[in-house]
């Protein structure tokens, strides 16, 4: 028998697979946990995952939360405990009213904002996605058979999102807006104007939802000040969900909590779909969760403080070397230098690097260092690079950046 007799006579896939390509980031990921099992050392600067451990406070609830045997399955939609502290941190951080009935809690913000836009979506509407954006934001809107309309930004304009562009992008199929502030990958973040103009904008079209990915909500710089855009703008409340979570923040990726919170029509339709989807959130992390919401705050703002001070060093090295051009973004930990005047230079061996993805490639295999080429974010030639990480291994990384550069033909 034929192969392709063979595969028709096969059980078949999700046919949105067969051109759907996976996180640009795990095949980075991948190749330097190879180069580390060959005994190379890996400087990884390619995961968005903070550096510093999460706070003792927080460690003790949840070893709390164990001992006294809150182990079992909770609420699909979280714990009426968990849900009170998320409506206390939207008013204390956001001046935002929030009831727990227009709470949910998910397990982690990535599953969070896939199960919104399921809630949200049918096949071919079309969502607005401002690039660069995160991977995974057309990757979950391509699973649901609807379709991502980017808006391209420029690095001129801080990467952040024209108002007249986004009016221009905005048609009878369009059902949702996203906006993610400060952003990954560029760290770009709208202050209260900027967001004001962005929401008269969409006052004008009112069959369009609004999702505020705010979890980089707390790390800022320069005394930046977070702007939500119902907060900003009152009338967009009945049609803005806003997700967050504690990982980015609080340093706890690995505890997966995540919330949103919007109107209570949209919130009723999430626990449908949490009610079939996961079932709920890890009980202990969301005790945790309690802790670090109303706990202190404080050290936030000292975290924010150092990776400040990374930021700045990372930029005036980077700015260093020829090729490279980075911006200064407001928060966030990551930077999207461009390497323009990179791309069409020739490594020692003569290959040349035709865009990001070859310098990302021939940094990692030349001189050990990860980042993420921009292909992954829609925007070249760009990469990110993330400073979750000491200042020692940044000065390392650049270090070796700069010779790797500087070694091209």
């Amino acid at each position: 028998m034929l192969a392709a007799e063979s595969n028709e006579l096969m059980p078949q896939l999700n046919k949105v697979l067969e051109h759907f390509e996976p996180s640009a980031i795990q095949e980075v990921f991948s190749l330097a946990g190879q180069l580390k099992a060959e005994g190379r050392e890996i400087i990884d600067l390619s995961v968005g995952e903070p550096d510093f451990c999460t706070p003792a406070h927080i460690k003790q609830a949840g070893i709390e939360a164990i001992q006294s045997n809150v182990t079992r399955y909770t609420s699909c939609e979280g714990t009426d405990g968990l849900k009170q502290a998320i409506s206390a941190k939207f008013k204390r951080d956001n001046d935002l009213d929030f009831s727990v009935n227009q709470i949910v809690v998910d397990c982690g913000v990535k599953p969070m904002l896939f199960h919104t836009l399921l809630a949200l979506l049918d096949a071919g509407d079309e969502v607005i996605v401002p690039t660069p954006c995160w991977t995974s934001y057309p990757g979950m809107i391509q699973l649901l058979r609807a379709k991502p309309v980017y808006v391209r930004g420029r690095q001129e304009n801080g990467f952040k999102l024209d108002p007249i562009d986004l009016d221009a992008a905005i048609t009878e199929n369009t059902r949702l807006v996203m906006l993610n502030s400060p952003s990954n990958p560029t760290g770009a973040a709208y202050d209260t104007a900027e967001m004001q103009a962005l929401t008269d904008v969409l006052l004008r079209y009112p069959k369009v939802w609004v999702l505020a990915d705010d979890i980089y909500e707390h790390i800022v710089f320069d005394g930046f000040v977070h702007a939500n855009p119902a907060q900003v703008e009152p009338r967009l409340y009945d049609r803005t969900v806003t997700l967050n979570g504690v990982s980015k923040a609080y340093a706890m990726t690995g505890w997966r909590i995540g919330y949103a919170a919007g109107p209570d029509r949209l919130i009723r339709a999430l626990v449908k779909v949490l009610s079939q989807a996961t079932g709920c959130a890890s009980a202990m992390g969301q005790a945790a969760a309690i802790a670090a919401l109303n706990g202190p705050q404080e050290f936030l703002r000292d975290w924010a403080r150092i990776y400040q001070e990374r930021r700045d060093y990372l930029i005036s090295r980077l700015n260093s070397v020829p090729g490279l051009d980075c911006h200064t973004p407001e928060g966030a930990f990551y930077l999207y230098p461009s390497c323009r005047g990179i791309v069409g230079r020739k490594s020692a061996d003569g290959r040349p690097l035709e865009n990001s993805t070859d310098f990302a490639r021939y940094l990692l295999q030349t001189c050990g260092v990860a980042v993420i080429p921009g292909g992954a974010f829609q925007f070249d030639p760009h990469i990110r690079i993330s400073y979750a990480s000491s200042m020692d291994v940044l000065e390392q990384a650049c270090d070796r950046i700069e010779t790797a550069c500087n070694d091209l033909a």
